[in-house]
């Protein structure tokens, strides 16, 4: 337990670096449920945690009644990492990175977050908790589902942000998609849930 508890807080911080101090300065987007919070941030200034716990909650319906483990071993993930990034929403600025520099190691950071979480059965929810339904399901690598997932928010948020940033997003995607495919690639959370 205390070892989930310290990824998460790890996770959730290199998540929220990676959002506040490289993606959020140049308008980049990530996929999935981060991705929605962040395109809703900037059309409509709002937070993007809360925007991420808000969207969530059909998805944690779902797991209640379907896939309970699921529930009970993402609410904290996706509670915590929400905070984190609203939280972390003071950094934004502190350090100014090429737009291309800032997409790869954002990915990297998100990608480590993300993958860490999902290592010890957790994630931040939305559709990284979707990706669990449909890995279990299929015994596909969660990781190569959230980058298809993620792939196709970016393409929706293209028509939020401008083709550079399109651009740079998608390497975002790809980033945090491989990153998370080398962390959860061997003895990852699938393993100790089927």
């Amino acid at each position: 337990m205390l070892k989930k508890i310290a990824v998460i807080t790890i996770g959730s911080i290199f998540l929220a670096i990676g959002i506040n101090v490289f993606l959020v300065p140049h308008h980049l987007l990530d996929g999935g449920i981060i991705g929605i919070g962040l395109i809703v941030k900037y059309i409509w200034h709002v937070k993007v945690g809360l925007v991420i716990i808000l969207l969530s909650v059909p998805l944690y319906i779902i797991a209640w009644f379907y896939y309970r483990p699921l529930f009970y071993n993402s609410l904290h993930g996706l509670l915590f990492s929400s905070l984190m990034i609203d939280v972390f929403s003071v950094l934004r600025g502190a350090v100014t990175l090429d737009p291309i520099v800032s997409s790869v190691i954002g990915g990297v950071f998100v990608g480590v977050g993300i993958g860490m979480m999902l290592r010890e059965e957790t994630s931040t929810g939305g559709t990284d908790l979707l990706a669990q339904f449909i890995a279990k399901m299929t015994n596909w690598n969660v990781g190569m589902i959230i980058f298809m997932m993620d792939a196709i928010i970016i393409a929706v948020g293209s028509f939020v942000i401008d083709s550079t940033s399109f651009f740079y997003s998608f390497i975002v995607v790809t980033v945090v998609g491989i990153v998370t495919t080398v962390l959860t690639k061997t003895n990852g959370w699938r393993h100790h849930i089927v």
